[in-house]
């Protein structure tokens, strides 16, 4: 079995009647961190479309932002025009909004985004573990300017779902983070992970952990 090969397998299984391509999907998620207070987020995508939209919830101050092609908009507890330290607080930036848009749709968007130009599946596959359990394990890498870092996924032995990844920026360095995919979530006929927990690669300290709450 090659790369390409287990990837259409994962696929087949996340997305079976290939509809993530044009999705027009509402995520609702929870986001506990060791560091930070508790975060709400609520994004929608709609693939055929090219829009993203995005709600976050953090304490008293609520950031919505989004995109329609080339139309950016921004807005801090209803407000639309900021002060340059809330501008750096909350990152209210059309940047870091396209940023936001990648973000999501590539991590919500796996395994099917694999299939992304500039993506690089290697050939060569293995069967490994993966936190104790056993997996295939496929190494991707990107074209510039797509991406530099290296990736690893795991997928289920017989299922051949998605169960977790890690990525490298120097990988001699040991560096990067590795997430943990648990329970799963059904959304318009394609199967999602629920809970995704985050570690970094190099003492496996706790980052934090992601939640769908639920989609639709």
């Amino acid at each position: 079995m090659t790369g390409q090969e287990l990837l259409e397998k994962s696929i087949k299984y996340h997305d079976p009647k290939g509809k993530w391509e044009k999705a027009k999907i509402t995520f609702d998620l929870k986001q506990d961190t060791p560091s930070r207070p508790q975060k709400l987020t609520t994004f929608k995508i709609n693939n055929k479309k090219g829009e993203f939209w995005q709600k976050d919830v953090s304490g008293e101050n609520t950031v919505i932002r989004s995109l329609k092609k080339d139309s950016c908009e921004l807005s801090l507890n209803g407000k639309t025009i900021f002060t340059p330290e809330e501008i750096k607080k909350h990152r209210l930036s059309c940047k870091f909004t396209r940023f936001w848009r990648d973000y999501q749709t590539y991590l919500y968007g796996l395994p099917m985004k694999l299939k992304d130009s500039g993506t690089k599946i290697h050939r060569k596959v293995i069967k490994t573990t993966f936190q104790g359990k056993e997996c295939w394990q496929a190494k991707v890498t990107y074209e510039e300017p797509v991406g530099e870092d290296t990736w690893y996924f795991y997928f289920h032995p017989e299922t051949y779902a998605l169960i977790g990844y890690r990525f490298f920026h120097n990988e001699s360095t040991n560096d990067g983070e590795y997430i943990i995919l648990e329970d799963e979530i059904e959304i318009n006929g394609m199967r999602f992970p629920r809970d995704r927990k985050w570690y970094f690669n190099i003492d496996d300290k706790f980052l934090g952990t992601d939640y769908i709450l639920s989609g639709k």
